[in-house]
């Protein structure tokens, strides 16, 4: 079973993947409220047993989301105004949990991939949910994307 990144290598993911300064901390576990306005990734192996399962808030959806795609940060601001992600915001979000993966896969481990992205406002599965709302092999932290915003990460792993 994969072991969960550090938040540093979450850190230098962003930064590498956004080319922007991105600092971490740890933040309160997701409650299910927050869930409903996050994008939420499923990771399979290759029998496509769910393995992990991250959660991105609606605010760090939509700052991510426009920092990849050099849209400027009203495009993210007036996404979180509105409560949803553009299509344009949404396709970038799927990208960067796609990008995610490569946290998750580790030597000599099976070969996790993306197997869904769900948008804020879009129905996760219920046991997906269950996953980032239980203790365990999780991660929970704030990230701060420099010139546009902050907003909170989830990751846990399946048990």
């Amino acid at each position: 079973m994969s072991t969960l990144p550090a938040p540093k290598a979450i850190r230098d993911l962003f930064e590498d993947m956004l080319g922007r300064n991105v600092t971490v901390g740890v933040t309160d576990p997701a409650l299910a409220e927050d869930l409903r306005k996050a994008a939420v990734a499923l990771y399979v192996d290759g029998s496509r047993k769910l393995t992990a399962v991250a959660g991105l808030d609606l605010n760090l959806s939509s700052y991510a989301g426009a920092a990849i795609g050099l849209i400027p940060v009203g495009g993210a601001e007036a996404s979180i105004e509105d409560g949803e992600l553009t299509p344009m915001l949404a396709d970038n979000v799927r990208e960067i949990c796609n990008i995610l993966t490569g946290l998750l896969n580790q030597q000599d481990l099976p070969h996790l991939k993306l197997y869904e992205a769900y948008m804020p406002g879009e129905a996760a599965p219920a046991d997906a949910i269950s996953r980032l709302l239980a203790l365990g092999a999780r991660l929970d932290l704030k990230v701060d994307i420099a010139g546009y915003g902050s907003g909170k990460f989830w990751l846990s792993l399946a048990g």
